[in-house]
């Protein structure tokens, strides 16, 4: 890890778990670039970008277990905006599955004028609800709205009182800014600045921080912690989440050549995907497009999570950096 700091990263965490207990624990480098910049410790925040979406799922999952939200019936009872329209078959196992027809996303700079998430909620499918795997920022910027309608409460409020009960008590949607000094900065750019505890996507950013897609800071605690709630569930230790939809979730729910879904979850593929070619085949994860990500190999009861600030330097791609850290830990437990 230390290889890539001033380059790569200006801050790095990873956390090693076997069998749901800690194995290496690791921070590297500084909160930025700067010279004198407060150091990196393990229970530093970073920007988790798209490993957002691993949490506000697992939000969704226990709304589920709360018979506030079923996974198979057509949401538009709540997104009412979608009844008597093509979104009208959308269920939430589609959309957390990115089979809900969804694009991708959107260019921000055509959002500046919008309501974001009425813009999520009435753009146009690019595919039959069902069919095929688009992954989407929409879809789950559209998640966000409906978990919201379905408690009563902000997508915020929602989202920390379930994850505090789950013991993500450090996972929240942005960063006061007295803390800020403290959180690794992503990048800085003409139209913000330097971003430090202000969420570093731009479509969250018009929603003020707060979306399903992405905008939650958490340390490298926290995501061992998420990765837990499901591995515990296949591995038939005690898990905060029903054990059957934590089972579901890291399951095979639709097919894509290059990256297969569960729900919230990524399933590995080929070794091409940025767990490496050691994970065995049955590994789930996900990515951060700041620079995170987490990736679960039951097989050998083993989690293994990266943080990092990697657009502090440029938006270039880590998966080599990604799969590099993943195959020495999968070396290392089995050595061991």
């Amino acid at each position: 890890m230390r290889r890539y700091l001033g380059t790569r990263y200006s801050a790095a965490a990873v956390r090693i778990d076997v069998a749901g207990r800690p194995q290496f624990v690791r921070a590297y480098g500084s909160v930025t670039a700067a010279s004198g910049a407060p150091p990196v410790f393990a229970d530093t925040r970073f920007d988790v970008a798209s490993l957002t979406k691993i949490f506000v799922s697992t939000v969704a999952l226990v709304l589920v277990g709360e018979k506030r939200l079923a996974l198979d019936s057509p949401v538009c009872d709540i997104l009412v905006e979608w009844r008597a329209t093509a979104h009208a078959p959308i269920t939430l196992r589609m959309i957390l599955a990115h089979v809900a027809g969804f694009r991708s996303g959107a260019d921000y700079r055509t959002l500046f004028d919008c309501d974001v998430e009425a813009f999520a909620l009435r753009e146009p499918l690019v595919a039959p609800p069902g069919e095929t795997v688009v992954y989407s920022d929409l879809g789950f910027i559209a998640l966000g709205t409906l978990l919201a309608r379905a408690t009563g409460a902000g997508l915020g409020s929602a989202v920390r009182s379930r994850l505090c009960a789950l013991g993500a008590t450090q996972t929240t949607f942005g960063v006061p800014a007295r803390e800020r000094v403290r959180v690794a900065a992503t990048e800085r750019d003409a139209w913000r600045g330097l971003l430090r505890g202000v969420v570093h996507d731009e479509k969250a950013y018009l929603m003020n921080g707060v979306a399903g897609h992405a905008g939650l800071f958490a340390s490298v605690g926290d995501v061992a912690r998420a990765a837990e709630w499901y591995l515990a569930a296949v591995r038939g230790r005690w898990t905060p989440l029903d054990p059957g939809l934590a089972r579901t979730a890291v399951s095979e729910v639709a097919y894509d050549p290059v990256l297969r879904r569960g729900l919230g979850w990524a399933l590995k593929t080929n070794a091409e995907n940025s767990c490496g070619a050691q994970m065995s085949a049955a590994s789930f994860g996900h990515t951060g497009f700041t620079g995170t990500s987490i990736w679960v190999d039951p097989e050998r009861d083993t989690s293994v999570v990266l943080l990092t600030n990697a657009v502090h330097f440029g938006r270039t791609d880590i998966r080599t950096i990604r799969a590099a850290v993943c195959d020495a830990a999968m070396r290392a437990v089995d050595a061991a």
